[in-house]
């Protein structure tokens, strides 16, 4: 076939396509995670990350460059889940940014959305990674711009780049020595290409039109986010008392250098600060003493709406006068309520919850653990985990819902700490998000006993990131496959134990992995272990294990707590 481009609703049903070629393949993806662990989810989070963006499509009647672009864009990066849902959505939103300009597409254009995209993904990640999804993505985007000036085909130009972007995907073993031990390719790798196969079958025709539809059936709605009001008020020095919000709806282009010099120049004038760009606007939030001045600056960029400044040395004289005076009414009388106000059978709205000075948000699974979480002060429990990745848009539900000033996120789990950081940036400027990159159930907690309510929200920040440091854990679950990791060979349905660097242990009695994973955290500064138990985790060895470790190891305190997680038999610390 010859045909040298396409025009946005092309895109459209190629952006369809790679995503239903996704969600057929998922479990093979899942199945590719290094560790044979029963919740392999890079291909699930993948997938949910991408159907996100194939709803926001569904809702474009104007199918135009630029709105499929917008779908596509906003739809992923709200919908990402896990590391290789939020890297997918950034290579997304790089590739919309460059194609959104043209209304058809031709080589060159492709090639330079391709490195866009890749420029995008990698900014995104703090330590890119070879071997990987990037890779892949590089490769190909490297590629495309050698040879768009030459191979103007695009039958034959996606060819050449799939045919890279495959070699380069059997190569990730060569750069990523787990993947080759193990004996598998990079799984987000391989999503990023199950996609790009299927987008080429549709460009091509082999993919009819009308089955590129938008399958919704099996996808996992996101679900509410719990939350509990706490009474206590923050009694912080205030350095910046003008809480200033605007947005800047641009005249001009908005560079990656003019987001650079605007936030040198907010941040040089206050603190706080939190700016999210578009195309056509700029949001603003920063704490400074002058919002006069940070007005002016806005202006030098486009016209200003929704202005927003709050005096919050005096909304925090009035909360504490309220609190006091609250605190001084006789116990006995009961509060008057207001019942068109609280009657839901009226419709009527609820009260706001008064505006706190913190709030924690914790992803967690499992009854035990939430109550742990909850008797720690957590505002917020975002239902998640292994297996279970919050999108985006869940954590950003949650940091909305709760009324504070500063919102920590302890994400819980690696997998999650991007989707979190991502939720940061979309934050709509009513509140500062700290993400504490909690990889762990067990950091999360510590973090939480870190917190010194007394202390400024940025040392409070300091001091959980470097306590989670002095945790160590061991994830003990069972492997779905044979394998091999660390030269130790694994057989289907062992007891494995993963920690903070790799494998810990692995074996067939689930008490000696757990033993062998404590002599493996364990150092002459270690003092306490503490076992949180999962739902399979066997009813007569609840009883004795804490004994066992104290038997093993006499010097160390040991704790045993139900947390009733599912998949993993238990989580145990060391620290």
């Amino acid at each position: 076939m010859s045909q040298k481009t396409i025009d946005a609703r092309d895109v459209r049903t190629m952006f369809i396509a790679g995503a239903n070629a996704l969600e057929a393949d998922k479990e093979e993806i899942n199945d590719l995670n290094v560790f044979p662990v029963p919740d392999g989810d890079t291909g699930t989070n993948m997938t949910m990350t991408i159907m996100s963006a194939v709803d926001a499509l569904d809702g474009v009647e104007n199918v135009t460059m630029d709105t499929v672009c917008r779908a596509v864009s906003s739809g992923s990066l709200r919908g990402a889940r896990g590391n290789s849902g939020v890297i997918l959505s950034q290579l997304f939103r790089g590739f919309t940014k460059v194609i959104r300009e043209s209304d058809t597409l031709d080589a060159a254009i492709i090639a330079a959305a391709f490195q866009k995209a890749v420029d995008t993904a990698y900014k995104a990640v703090m330590k890119p990674k070879e071997g990987t999804i990037l890779t892949v993505a590089k490769a190909m985007a490297q590629k495309a711009v050698e040879i768009a000036a030459e191979e103007t085909e695009l039958d034959v130009f996606f060819e050449t780049l799939l045919r890279t972007g495959d070699e380069m995907l059997e190569y990730t073993p060569e750069l990523l020595p787990v993947l080759k031990e193990a004996g598998v390719v990079d799984s987000g790798g391989k999503g990023l290409m199950v996609v790009l196969h299927g987008a080429v079958a549709a460009f091509r025709g082999e993919t009819d039109a009308e089955e590129a539809r938008i399958p919704k059936a099996g996808r996992e709605p996101a679900g509410a986010m719990p939350y509990m009001t706490r009474p206590e008020i923050e009694t912080d020095t205030i350095t910046f008392g003008y809480c200033t919000e605007f947005i800047v709806l641009l005249d001009k282009e908005f560079t990656e250098e003019d987001e650079e010099e605007a936030k040198t120049f907010f941040s040089s004038i206050g603190d706080s600060l939190v700016l999210v760009s578009d195309d056509t606007l700029v949001k603003i939030h920063v704490h400074t003493n002058d919002p006069g001045i940070a007005l002016q600056k806005g202006l030098s960029y486009g016209q200003l709406t929704k202005i927003k400044i709050d005096n919050m040395r005096e909304e925090h004289r009035e909360t504490l006068f309220r609190t006091q005076d609250k605190a001084k009414a006789p116990k006995s009388e009961a509060p008057k309520s207001d019942a068109s106000k609280s009657d839901p059978q009226k419709g009527e709205p609820k009260p706001e919850k008064p505006r706190k000075a913190a709030a924690f948000l914790a992803v967690s699974s499992g009854e035990g653990l939430n109550e742990t979480f909850r008797q720690l002060g957590v505002d917020a429990i975002i239902t998640g985990g292994q297996s279970m990745n919050p999108s985006t848009a869940d954590i950003l539900k949650a940091i909305e819902e709760v009324n504070a000033e500063h919102v920590y996120v302890l994400p819980n789990n690696k997998n999650i700490i991007l989707a979190a950081n991502q939720a940061k940036a979309l934050t709509d400027n009513r509140c500062t998000v700290h993400v504490i990159p909690t990889r762990t159930i067990p950091q999360g907690i510590t973090a939480l006993v870190s917190f010194v309510r007394e202390d400024t929200p940025e040392n409070n920040e300091a001091t959980m990131t470097e306590a989670i440091q002095n945790v160590k854990t061991a994830e003990i679950t069972y492997a779905v496959r044979d394998t091999s990791i660390d030269g130790r060979r694994i057989c289907q349905g062992d007891v494995i134990s993963i920690g903070d660097h790799g494998l810990l242990s692995c074996g067939k009695d689930l008490k000696e992995v757990i033993l062998e994973s404590v002599a493996g955290m364990a150092d002459d500064m270690s003092e306490l272990v503490t076992v949180y138990t999962g739902s399979t985790f066997p009813e007569e060895l609840r009883d004795t294990i804490g004994e066992c470790i104290t038997e093993r190891f006499p010097d160390l305190e040991t704790e045993v707590s139900e947390g009733g997680q599912p998949v993993y038999y238990c989580f145990v610390s060391v620290e």
